[in-house]
């Protein structure tokens, strides 16, 4: 993995800033996150979110290139959110990342507009994520 950090930081330095929202309701877990993709991609911006409702408001002031979204939120569940995002702003990629991983999830999740399913209990969830980061990266920057 440390072959890996090192050429996507080489790789993506001259990326403008890219902004990433982390939709989870475990402060631990958001924050683990967060550092992991501040450490492989230092020109993104990470924001975070803890429940549904916060996480529309920083959608429309922040617009992210990238939303990883929980299923299981306070208040509407993360399935909800995406799609109310997606019927708005369907350019912005999110990644449902969840230990729920439960087909009836993945089959909502699509229909609501979700790009991708990642399970937290997955041996190559980093990997993932990590892919789905440069990946949504490597598109054409909005200006």
């Amino acid at each position: 993995m440390n072959e890996y950090k090192e050429h996507k930081s080489n790789s993506m330095e001259d990326i403008s800033m890219f902004n990433t929202l982390l939709v989870e309701d475990n402060v631990g877990f958001r924050q683990a996150l967060s550092d992991v993709l501040l450490s492989y991609f230092p020109s993104i911006s990470v924001d975070e979110a803890s429940d549904g409702e916060e996480a529309l408001s920083k959608v429309e002031y922040r617009r992210p290139n990238l939303i990883f979204m929980d299923i299981q939120l306070s208040g509407e569940n993360g399935l909800g959110i995406t799609k109310k995002i997606k019927q708005v702003y369907d350019d912005i990629v999110i990644v449902i990342l969840t230990t729920n991983d439960l087909p009836e999830y993945r089959q909502q999740a699509f229909r609501n507009g979700a790009d991708y399913f990642l399970s937290k209990g997955d041996d190559s969830c980093m990997e993932g994520i990590l892919a789905q980061v440069e990946g949504a990266m490597a598109r054409e920057p909005r200006y």
